[in-house]
């Protein structure tokens, strides 16, 4: 067990101040080359164990706070390359480490090589990592991103649950340092088009607050969370 002393214990920081082992809300977790990595939410960071433990340990690493004891929004500074809101769904592989950072609409990447405790180099989602930009209900188009809380990939394609803008995106694996636009969308007839349920009535093929997201093969089940489901799409080939 990780993030409290015991099956009995509940406190976010068992209880205590923000360090290693104690969490708050982890939602997202993954087990990336080996090593596990968890979305410790409300302490807007990401927490990183050496392997997979076995038993209580605390985290041997932090990603998007100055250190082990700091918690604060955005490092209390101001969103950047090296910050979180909400840190939520995780994938990597391949010395690749992506995180939906939800509450500043985007994803944030760090590719092989880069410095995790440092600056990301992949954006997804907004035009600079300085800002963090939400259109609600208006026109998206590819590029925009509000809440993504899911997140999943394969060899061949990574799939972003675009929550509240009422789909599901999908792009390319090999995702640039910046400026990735999405080749496909589920839940809306075009790229520009947000409605819940297409502003219609609930069909097979429209989405309300899309949220989890399961990958296997070219089958996508999705947690559509508004309208009280899952469904499972069959993904098209990608171009």
């Amino acid at each position: 067990m990780l993030g409290q002393p015991d099956a009995r214990s509940v406190e976010r920081n068992r209880g205590g101040a923000i360090g290693p082992a104690g969490l708050d809300c982890p939602y997202g977790l993954a087990v990336v080359n080996g090593d596990l990595v968890v979305a410790d939410t409300q302490h807007r960071r990401v927490l990183v164990w050496d392997g997979v433990p076995t038993g209580d340990a605390p985290a041997a690493r932090v990603i998007g706070q100055d250190d082990f004891a700091s918690g604060e929004e955005n490092r209390g500074r101001g969103v950047g390359p090296d910050t979180f809101r909400w840190p939520h769904a995780i994938v990597g592989g391949g010395g690749e480490l992506l995180v939906a950072d939800a509450g500043n609409h985007r994803l944030l990447g760090w590719t092989r090589g880069a410095d995790r405790s440092g600056p990301a180099d992949v954006l997804v989602g907004q035009e600079s990592f300085a800002v963090a930009f939400e259109m609600p209900h208006v026109a998206q188009g590819p590029p925009r991103l509000r809440f993504p809380y899911g997140l999943v990939g394969d060899d061949a394609r990574l799939v972003v649950a675009d929550t509240a803008n009422n789909r599901v995106l999908l792009y390319d694996r090999d995702l640039p340092a910046s400026g990735a636009t999405a080749v496909g969308v589920l839940g809306q007839n075009d790229f520009d088009a947000a409605g819940e349920n297409r502003w219609d009535e609930v069909a097979a093929d429209t989405l309300c607050w899309p949220y989890g997201l399961a990958l296997d093969g070219d089958r996508l089940a999705i947690a559509d969370s508004g309208n009280n489901r899952v469904v499972v799409w069959r993904l098209p080939p990608l171009r």
